[in-house]
């Protein structure tokens, strides 16, 4: 059993993958919810104070660089684009939008994107790592909710 809560851990911090994989994966193996859930937290969460830190520097850093500069620059421009305008539609409630983007499990979203934007827009640390962890909670609830769904209809047929 511990290593498949290894497994959870290291799956949750895996980029695009992250939280929202680790909680299916215990969930279809049939480990206690629980403990799975609160592994897969403390492993989605593990890599936001590197991102928040240094993901950006390390943009900045390769974007005059002759293989990778042109991506990286994209990515920068792509991260202010997106933030500029994040910051016009959401105002004050520029944490809340931070939050629900991060908790909604859709493609793309999740604690290393959050994270990443948060970095790029200069937003509050505390307050970034506040909205990222309450968006994580929120996304392992409903990709939970959801597995448990699906594996009771599936087994109902």
């Amino acid at each position: 059993m511990l290593k498949q809560y290894i497994i959870v851990f290291l799956i949750s911090m895996v980029p695009l993958i992250e939280l929202r994989g680790a909680v299916p994966y215990a969930i279809a193996n049939g480990l206690p919810v629980l403990p799975s859930y609160i592994i897969a937290i403390i492993g989605n969460m593990i890599p936001v104070p590197i991102i928040f830190f240094f993901a950006r520097k390390v943009l900045e850093w390769g974007k005059d660089k002759p293989v990778i500069g042109g991506f990286f620059t994209f990515c920068l421009e792509k991260g202010h684009k997106g933030g500029e305008k994040l910051k016009e539609k959401a105002g004050k409630g520029l944490y809340w939008a931070l939050f629900l983007f991060v908790g909604i499990p859709l493609p793309g979203t999740g604690a290393w994107t959050g994270t990443l934007a948060a970095s790029i827009l200069d937003m509050d640390f505390k307050k970034s790592v506040t909205a990222t962890v309450c968006g994580v909670i929120l996304a392992g609830i409903i990709m939970g909710s959801g597995t448990k769904i699906i594996m009771l209809i599936s087994s109902l047929f």
